[in-house]
């Protein structure tokens, strides 16, 4: 088995940050594209893939999304090259018979909406993740942020019903002078459990 060698770790997770600050360095489509492509590849249950992707990179698309954000988050966001709303398909199984043939998984979820999400929250979580590790791999910065108005967002840009926020992404080009000193993480002997 092969490894990722020591600057992708360190890029992954190593020295990887939440940025509060970013450069004015654009980030173009074709970089959204190659994110999206490569993100796309993360594994999920059934290859269900319930998360959907809206990259906000205008002004006025982070305008319509400004009356949603918390106060802490607003310069940062606004100032932000890219936001990406991590979102979630409520009807992901309806893509089950082309995303998961191995068998007709599409009615298990049509009649159990608990089920349904469940399955949708954890891996659009999931590729939301993905989402940020694969950013980082192709040289961008991110910030995920939580702080928001579920309800308000979904009302802006999900009239419909249909997708719902998860949470957002920050992302562009990091300016370091801009963050934080770095917490500590837990220790093996106390996030791990040997049975």
């Amino acid at each position: 088995m092969t490894s990722a060698n020591e600057h992708a770790l360190n890029l992954a997770f190593r020295e990887a940050r939440s940025i509060n600050r970013f450069t004015a360095q654009a980030v173009g489509d074709e970089t959204l594209a190659a994110l999206y492509d490569l993100l796309k590849w993360g594994p999920t249950s059934m290859n269900c893939q319930p998360a959907r992707y809206v990259f906000l990179r205008s002004e006025a698309a982070k305008q319509r999304l400004k009356p949603a954000l918390s106060p802490g988050n607003v310069d940062k966001t606004m100032a932000a090259p890219v936001v990406a709303i991590v979102a979630i398909d409520n009807l992901f199984y309806e893509h089950l018979p082309q995303q998961f043939p191995a068998y007709d998984a599409k009615p298990m979820f049509e009649a159990n909406p608990a089920l349904a999400a469940a399955t949708a929250e954890r891996n659009s979580s999931l590729q939301g993740a993905y989402l940020m590790i694969a950013a980082r791999l192709l040289g961008l910065d991110c910030a995920p942020m939580s702080g928001f108005d579920a309800a308000k967002l979904n009302a802006e840009f999900f009239p419909d019903g249909r997708w719902r926020a998860n949470f957002l992404v920050n992302l562009g080009y990091g300016d370091p002078t801009g963050n934080h000193p770095r917490g500590p993480r837990l220790a093996f002997e106390q996030a791990v459990t040997l049975l």
